[in-house]
């Protein structure tokens, strides 16, 4: 399809395309047919894979496919750079400002605005659809997949399987561990949740479906059998890149937000334990472990009766560090705590198409509705990238967002990232010139028109904090009385 056409033709395509579909058996033939969607979420999955280049020596081939055949939107972010609330507003298409859930708690039905609105599986199901999925999709607490997702499948082992005692020398939370474990990929629940999909994609479907498929690697522990260590050796393999004294120009605020209260290992106890190619290979293994679940999925789309007929999005929850900024793991506002994989493919869009416009994870769900036909839901804060599907270089007036509680805000465009802390004290950086985000042009005069632009889509109103108890609850209640 070329770029530049309008959705009209891409939903009437797409109804063409099942009308005419030689393998189908088409009951009504004035009834055009309805797509499937097939949504697949990836853990703390960063920008390390092949095609996004986020480390050199990634080996992603399903996931490049993947992207090959749609488009890829390189310029994505979560709302939030924790599990929870990155997932309660990719489910609602709201912003953590607006609900008040910023950690890992509460769930979207403790939230007075968030609860009135409709999740992404049961507005599907509303419209029709059979709606079923296994793993993580909404955050993992007890219950919660299970009270959002009709059908809901289980969690098949979640972050297990566990061994008796850690495999790494970290003294700290038993999730954070890594290393070779277990021996068979059969061990691992991602390959028993891709086997489950694989089965559902090969049965016969009466109704238009909408499928989600979650998978818990490479979230810690980073564990994954011995085959996919060997993609990594670590006589040859490379680290991050990174600089010395990167943290001089970032405020007393901005480093304590993203290191109170954490349960992750400091960065000096990894390079003090040697442990950081470790980290990087372990990572990069269950990266590469997640890739193959992810083409066992594809393939069996492609090999079933409704490849044709299928929407697939692929994304990450949010992005994560692994000793950039001298620290690992998730929760911060740069580019490596918010930046996330995220591909679309399907009837009627492009295939190998890059788009640098700044997009979000809360712009899922009303592309999709657009995709299907569906009604927009007006009370939805995110996006349809339909127009941005058609022709990516399409003029698009939108910023991304992402926050750690109220006060803590990233604005991303096309070309820069601006960071309001919630003391004021503020970072800018120039992607065309510093896609590492080394140094900070706040106070820059060259840069004040652009930074004001920026510093112009920080909300000023915000839901206040509901929940407690979490890391992320402390580690911004501590950093308020640094």
């Amino acid at each position: 399809m070329r770029e530049g056409i309008s959705v009209t033709p891409i939903i009437a395509f797409l109804f063409l395309l099942g009308a005419c579909h030689p393998n189908k058996k088409i009951e009504k033939l004035n009834e055009p047919e309805r797509p499937n969607i097939l949504l697949i979420a990836v853990d703390d999955l960063n920008d390390w894979i092949g095609i996004l280049r986020g480390h050199p020596q990634a080996k992603t081939p399903h996931m490049d496919r993947l992207a090959r055949r749609g488009v890829l939107f390189s310029n994505a972010h979560c709302q939030a750079p924790v599990c929870n609330p990155s997932r309660a507003s990719i489910m609602t298409s709201l912003y953590p400002s607006t609900t008040g859930i910023y950690f890992l708690n509460p769930d979207i039905t403790e939230s007075p605005i968030a609860s009135k609105n409709v999740v992404m599986p049961k507005r599907f199901q509303q419209e029709g659809y059979d709606v079923f999925a296994a793993g993580k999709l909404f955050h993992n607490g007890k219950g919660i997949n299970e009270t959002h997702i009709p059908n809901y499948a289980g969690q098949f082992g979640g972050f297990g399987p566990m061994p008796k005692e850690k495999v790494s020398t970290y003294p700290g939370h038993p999730l954070w561990d890594w290393g070779v474990y277990p021996e068979r990929d059969e061990q691992m629940p991602d390959y028993q949740i891709a086997s489950w999909a694989e089965e559902h994609l090969a049965e016969k479907q009466d109704q238009p479906f909408w499928m989600g498929v979650g998978f818990y690697r490479p979230h810690v522990p980073q564990f994954a059998p011995q085959k996919w260590f060997d993609l990594y050796p670590l006589e040859s393999l490379e680290l991050p890149k990174t600089i010395a004294r990167d943290l001089e120009d970032i405020s007393s605020y901005g480093i304590s937000i993203t290191r109170e209260k954490h349960v992750s290992p400091t960065h000096d106890w990894v390079m003090e334990n040697d442990e950081w190619k470790p980290l990087v290979q372990s990572y990069l293994a269950c990266v590469s472990f997640v890739d193959e679940q992810v083409g066992r999925v594809i393939n069996a789309l492609d090999n079933g009766d409704y490849g044709d007929n299928t929407y697939v999005v692929l994304f990450s929850d949010h992005g994560f560090h692994i000793g950039e900024k001298e620290r690992h793991a998730k929760r911060s506002l740069w580019e490596d705590g918010s930046r996330v994989p995220m591909i679309i493919m399907g009837p009627g869009i492009p295939e190998g198409k890059v788009c640098n416009k700044p997009v979000q994870l809360l712009d899922i769900y009303p592309t999709l509705l657009e995709l299907s036909g569906l009604e927009h839901d007006s009370k939805h804060e995110g996006n349809s990238l339909v127009p941005l599907l058609q022709n990516t270089e399409v003029e698009w007036p939108h910023y991304a967002r992402t926050s750690f509680g109220p006060g803590n805000y990233a604005i991303i465009s096309e070309d820069y990232r601006f960071i309001q802390y919630r003391d004021g004290s503020e970072e800018f950086y120039d992607h065309k010139s510093d896609p590492n985000e080394w140094y900070n042009q706040v106070g820059n005069a060259k840069y004040e028109a652009v930074v004001q632009q920026h510093r112009d889509q920080i909300p000023q109103l915000w839901h206040p904090i509901l929940g407690k108890g979490s890391t992320g609850h402390l580690s911004y209640q501590a950093s308020e009385h640094k």
